[in-house]
């Protein structure tokens, strides 16, 4: 039987004014990281608080986390990074040994299985824009930046785990990762609502994402997963296509009142339904293994 990787995305930067589910604080998101991984789910990724605040880049809150959820269950877990925008410049994090400066310190200690590396740059436009609204941000990935990233993925001997958020982002990931030399990339195709950002997610959609990248990376593993979005109905052609899923409330429309237990058990039945089974965290670690 084919297994399929559900990674439980806990919370992202929303914060809990506009996604109020979310865990903010390092106890809540280690209870619910072991919670998801108990359920079923293959892959955690966080963005890191302490103390319901805004979130932080400190590598030792990120440490403090995933160690408290690997003392309980031995799952791959992996950090954010900050965004670099033009409606919320940070001279510092233009710097990219700044940006990725506790990713590298948690890889340095062993903590994570892969790098985070979103391998372009995007107009966050809203679907929902009018004339008189202020123009929406960029989210910037200059490849000086990108390069940076997955050099330091290599000497550490790790995956970069891309999100794809253009078509183009695959082909610019696919040959930026050959050119650096680095292990094979993990593919989040990203489904957005709200942003007027790649595809909605509609069948159409994913069968262009699938179709480009058997073309640009047939062997490397892919997942679907969203920004704002529903992925639920994708779930059953994703899994037949041989892809693997992303679900929590960093990725959920809004407002979702579901949490991120529930979406895991969900996702945990509807890959039963399509014919396959949840990966083991072993088992996902074998099968990138004989990737290289």
């Amino acid at each position: 039987m084919r297994k399929v990787w559900i990674e439980a995305a806990l919370n992202g930067a929303w914060s809990r004014k506009l996604q109020p589910g979310i865990p903010d604080t390092i106890e809540a998101i280690i209870a619910e990281g072991i919670a998801c991984a108990s359920a079923g789910a293959t892959i955690v990724h966080i963005h890191a608080y302490d103390g319901g605040g805004p979130q932080t880049e400190d590598w030792q809150v990120y440490a403090r986390i995933i160690e408290g959820i690997r003392n309980e269950v031995d799952i791959p877990i992996y950090p954010s990074y900050p965004a670099f925008t033009t409606s919320d410049p940070d001279a510092d994090i233009a710097d990219p040994t700044v940006r990725f400066a506790h990713i590298e310190e948690l890889a340095a200690r062993g903590l994570i299985d892969f790098t985070l590396v979103d391998p372009g740059s995007v107009n966050f436009t809203h679907t929902k824009t009018t004339s008189d609204a202020s123009p929406a941000g960029t989210y910037m990935n200059p490849e000086s930046h990108v390069r940076y990233a997955l050099d330091l993925t290599k000497r550490y001997g790790l995956h970069p785990d891309f999100a794809i958020y253009e078509p183009g982002f695959t082909r610019a990931g696919a040959s930026l990762a050959r050119a650096a030399g680095c292990k094979a990339p993990i593919y989040r195709l990203m489904f957005c609502e709200g942003v007027a950002v790649g595809f909605p997610p509609r069948p159409y959609a994913l069968a262009a994402y699938a179709a480009l990248q058997e073309e640009v990376a047939p062997a490397a593993p892919w997942m679907i997963a969203a920004v704002n979005a529903d992925i639920r109905p994708l779930i059953g052609a994703t899994v037949a296509r041989g892809g693997h899923i992303r679900v929590g409330l960093e990725d959920a429309p809004l407002g979702t009142r579901s949490t991120n237990l529930e979406l895991v058990e969900e996702a945990v039945r509807m890959v039963r339904e399509a014919g396959a089974e949840p990966a083991t965290p072993a088992e996902m670690r074998q099968a990138l293994a004989a990737l290289g």
